[in-house]
């Protein structure tokens, strides 16, 4: 059953809990207890944010096969959740140990479903061994919230296992959604992608075929003498005009990640959960590495998007709720991969807002689920744009890309004579 797959992840009384009641606010912590506690006059509100006073109850992926969990996770998000939307209201929710790395598993509140108990679904959910599956109940007496966790008794009937008093708790130092990012969302070592791409091959065989793609002997470090520039940026803000002009103007060779050799698996992965599509992008950087290194002996190279990219698109989808929420500069989180070609100067395009959906209107090419939601979030877009400035080793230098195209190419080469001494 669920309880005994989180006996090993720690103690379910001992994590705290995390509900996203509005994603421009902080998030809503509390912890449990098994005794009740006197009521602080601010704990109703707090309590009430995510209740109301109506039926709520949530689930948490508990199993210990990330894979698993990642697929069953969106399974949840993609098919059970929306059964759910009409008359109700759902948030995300966290349980965690405060700042513990990797001991963050995401769930969904779900309030205002009557009767939840007495229902197939329910009874389903609780059977289901990966779910830890939990109802919340109000105590008229003394106003207190109670978190009932539900299992299946050996008799086959649905049963209350344990039961808790909900508790305010204080703001972590680190968002919880901020706790799994290593060798989940982003990746910082090729064996750490490889290894997520063996794990997935018995229900992706495309895994095996993109695995023979990679060289097992990348370099780290570059045998050519020749410079290499990257491109980096949102979606509309110039990179294919400067990358082109670039390439015609230094006699350069033109790369991009991920590769055009990528291109036949790029919609089985996009279709993917979060972890399997950042490990196939970090492969992608992996490959075009190789082609750096063997370019860059011959001529110039210009990258249009390298791990810059991988990395705060991973971190911005990953990270809940309000830009206050990234991990801080100076995070390991922005830090470099210690196996990865590093170019000689990364170049981050910046427009406005305004411009950038002026030139959208212009484009017809088909959209990422990302790209989509960088168009229509302006939250997420400005998570990105965070993350992108606050890599480290190399760092962005950021370029004002809304004057005409041809003024942009005078102030990048400008930028990389200086730097790179062409």
């Amino acid at each position: 059953m669920a309880k005994q797959t989180l006996s090993r992840l720690g103690r379910w009384c001992s994590r705290m809990f995390a509900v996203e009641c509005d994603p421009s606010s902080d998030s809503v912590y509390f912890a449990l207890t098994k005794t009740p506690h006197t009521r602080q006059g601010s704990e109703r509100q707090e309590f009430e944010k995510i209740f109301g006073r109506a039926k709520s109850f949530s689930l948490h992926v508990c199993t210990e096969d990330r894979i698993q969990r990642a697929k069953f996770y969106e399974d949840i998000k993609c098919n059970t959740i929306p059964g759910f939307s009409q008359g109700c209201r759902v948030f995300d929710v966290f349980s965690f140990h405060p700042d513990v790395k990797n001991s963050a598993l995401r769930g969904f509140l779900v309030r205002g479903v009557a009767d939840i108990q007495d229902t197939g679904l329910f009874e389903e959910l609780v059977r289901n061994p990966g779910l830890n599956v939990c109802t919340y109940v109000l105590e008229e007496e003394t106003q207190q919230w109670w978190q009932h966790l539900w299992s299946k008794a050996e008799d086959g009937r649905m049963v209350v296992v344990d039961k808790y008093c909900l508790v305010p708790a204080e703001k972590p130092e680190h968002h919880p959604s901020t706790l799994n990012i290593i060798n989940s969302d982003v990746f910082y070592k090729f064996g750490d992608a490889c290894k997520v791409l063996r794990e997935c091959s018995k229900f992706i065989p495309e895994s095996k075929e993109l695995l023979e793609l990679v060289d097992q002997g990348l370099p780290l470090k570059r045998d050519g003498r020749f410079p290499v520039v990257v491109i980096e940026g949102l979606d509309a803000t110039g990179k294919t005009t400067l990358t082109h002009s670039l390439t015609d103007t230094l006699n350069a060779t033109l790369l991009q990640s991920p590769p055009q050799c990528l291109s036949p698996w790029r919609p089985r992965f996009d279709s993917e959960p979060a972890l399997l599509r950042r490990a196939f992008y970090a492969l992608g950087n992996y490959i075009t590495a190789g082609q750096i290194n063997r370019a860059s002996a011959h001529a110039p190279v210009i990258v249009d998007r390298y791990w810059h990219s991988t990395a705060a698109y991973g971190i911005a989808t990953a990270v809940s709720g309000r830009v206050d929420n990234l991990p801080s500069p100076g995070s390991e989180v922005y830090r470099w991969p210690v196996d990865l070609l590093r170019p000689d100067l990364v170049l981050l395009l910046t427009v406005s807002p305004e411009e950038r959906i002026r030139r959208l209107r212009f484009r017809g090419a088909e959209k990422t689920r990302e790209e989509a939601e960088l168009e229509a979030n302006d939250r997420f877009r400005n998570k990105v744009e965070q993350a992108y400035k606050r890599i480290e080793d190399p760092a962005c230098v950021v370029v004002d890309a809304s004057p005409p195209p041809d003024q942009v190419l005078q102030q990048v080469l400008h930028l990389i004579k200086n730097k790179c001494h062409l």
